[in-house]
């Protein structure tokens, strides 16, 4: 059987990605179509709007065949980590191809744009470093560095501005440095770019506008025109037995209780907080009653919204620099949930997978594992309210889900 591998978050799961995973099996003509997913804790650094679970039946009812949990260590990490961490992980499922979306829409320029850099290495990460001397934020030092390299290159090259371009410049990266079997293909992302909010005159818009407008509106009963029906019927389950949807707003109390009992030893030793920031960190939390007031205080030129995110996501579940370096490539394949045609691909597939699967948590023994448990448990945790007990140990209790 012949195997794509998609790299999701699908939070929520909507009809570009619908298009997206219809149009992946479509030009690779394959026969079963893998997701590998973003566990509870998102790359941008945010609580998934629902659990793993649901975001991974949502999947298997509009076209993927087996969802696979992309762990914590990767999920939440800057983009370079996060795409090796997913390309391990595809590679390792015997996937033939990785078709990802992209503002570009061809994978010619990606694959100019690896050669390229290649080439100028040294130079490229030299500039890096000297336009962060100059308090320039990651993204934008890397932005500025690759355009002085490439502004005079006579191949086609990427645009490294736009969000989804720099994630599929990540994959290729990855693939070419693994030396990896599998083929990266792009499509083009249509009609709504990552940050537009929703346009009810269209029927696709973007998973951060649809947050928005769930979170500015409280309505899921308008985003019909985005979502396949299945995912809008699991949005209305959850509201119902959950009460609530993940964000920083409902977290914030634990994450501001995490961050004035720590010691400002402990602080720095969470992954990513760096230079001294965690004075800042305390010293904002102190004053801070809302998330948002919190943002205001520390969020700077040198450091993007999405960095403190990662920050803030790192300190709540306590993962800390020493845990990032032990742990620097996935060591298993967590299963969340398959179809029929998934599990025949299993069946067949299974005596030649590079790394081993995981469908029971409690019969594995893995310390990337036991991370992906403790965000999970977090998680829950921190969507807890007066009206609802959520349960710890979901990880131990559910099944691989068959659709």
């Amino acid at each position: 059987m012949k195997a794509t591998g998609v790299i999701v978050e699908h939070n929520p799961f909507h009809n570009g990605h619908f298009y997206h995973i219809r149009e992946s099996r479509k030009i690779t003509d394959a026969d079963v179509i893998i997701a590998v997913m973003s566990g509870n804790f998102l790359q941008r650094g945010e609580p998934a709007l629902v659990d793993k679970w649901t975001r991974a039946e949502m999947a298997l009812k509009a076209g993927v065949d087996l969802v696979i949990e992309l762990p914590y260590v990767f999920a939440t990490a800057q983009a370079s980590d996060f795409a090796r961490g997913s390309v391990t992980i595809l590679e390792a499922m015997g996937c033939d191809n990785l078709c990802f979306g992209s503002e570009e829409g061809s994978i010619e320029p990606f694959t100019n744009t690896y050669k390229l850099i290649s080439t100028h290495q040294e130079t490229y990460q030299n500039r890096i470093k000297q336009y962060m001397k100059l308090g320039y934020s990651y993204p934008k030092a890397m932005n500025e560095a690759y355009d002085s390299i490439t502004k005079n290159a006579n191949v086609d090259v990427v645009d490294l501005s736009k969000p989804n371009n720099i994630l599929g410049y990540h994959y290729v990266e990855a693939a070419y440095r693994m030396n990896a079997r599998i083929s990266p293909i792009t499509i083009q992302r249509i009609i709504a770019d990552f940050h537009d909010d929703v346009d009810q005159n269209q029927s696709i818009a973007s998973a951060t506008g649809i947050r928005k407008a769930i979170f500015d509106h409280g309505s899921i009963e308008a985003m019909t025109n985005f979502m396949p029906k299945t995912s809008l019927e699991h949005l209305f389950q959850w509201r119902e037995s959950v009460g609530v949807f993940g964000s920083w707003q409902h977290f914030w109390p634990l994450v501001r209780f995490t961050i004035i009992r720590s010691s400002l030893k402990e602080l720095a030793s969470y992954t990513e907080v760096t230079e001294g920031i965690e004075h800042l960190i305390l010293d904002a939390a102190k004053k801070s009653e809302t998330f948002e007031k919190f943002m205001s205080l520390v969020k700077s030129k040198r450091y993007t919204w999405t960095r403190i995110q990662r920050m803030l996501t790192h300190i709540y579940t306590g993962f800390t620099w020493e845990e990032l370096h032990a742990h620097p490539t996935p060591t298993y394949l967590r299963i969340l949930g398959m179809t029929h045609n998934g599990q025949k691909y299993l069946n067949e597939k299974k005596k030649s997978l590079s790394l081993p699967l995981v469908s029971r948590v409690a019969a594995t023994k893995d310390s990337l594992l036991e991370l992906d448990i403790r965000a999970t448990d977090l998680y829950h945790l921190g969507l807890k309210h007066l009206e609802n007990e959520q349960q710890i140990g979901l990880d131990y209790q559910k099944p691989p889900i068959i659709i």
